[in-house]
């Protein structure tokens, strides 16, 4: 296998199992460089693998059901992958301030879905970056924690 062929089949895990539902939070002491970078337009940037995890333990309470998943076929290049997804969930778990516009009653039962482009950067088979643009202004519409125009 390439390089390339090898990176994507390591950012498909990533994206299977630390993404997909359910998750797996072993995938990131295995897959993830001991200083991550993960970064989206919704949260604050999380640096290192207990961040990471501590991240995602959150998100995964307040939303039992989230879940995101492949839209498109990934693209490699030398240490990059691009990856486009869907996903969402609802909120039914406890208050969620993780956003870094507003904030969610417990179990508010609002539901969000919403899309994205990812790029990660692996780094000797782990991935060292994941920095994603996604389409966080109607996940905060969908929340009711943004209003429409």
């Amino acid at each position: 296998m390439t390089k390339e062929q090898d990176n994507k089949a390591i950012v498909g895990r990533w994206f299977r199992d630390f993404w997909g539902n359910p998750w797996n939070p072993a995938v990131v002491d295995e897959l993830a460089t001991p200083d991550i970078l993960l970064q989206y337009s919704l949260h604050e940037p999380r640096r290192g693998r207990d961040d990471v995890k501590q991240f995602m333990i959150g998100f995964r309470e307040a939303f039992p059901d989230l879940h995101f998943e492949g839209a498109a076929d990934l693209i490699a290049e030398d240490d990059y992958v691009v990856g486009r997804w869907k996903g969402g969930g609802t909120h039914t778990g406890p208050a969620f301030s993780d956003f870094l516009i507003g904030s969610l009653p417990a179990a508010s039962g609002r539901k969000m879905y919403f899309t994205g482009t990812t790029v990660l950067r692996v780094r000797d088979g782990r991935i060292a970056e994941e920095i994603g643009l996604d389409d966080g202004v109607t996940a905060l519409q969908q929340l009711g924690l943004l209003k429409a125009a």
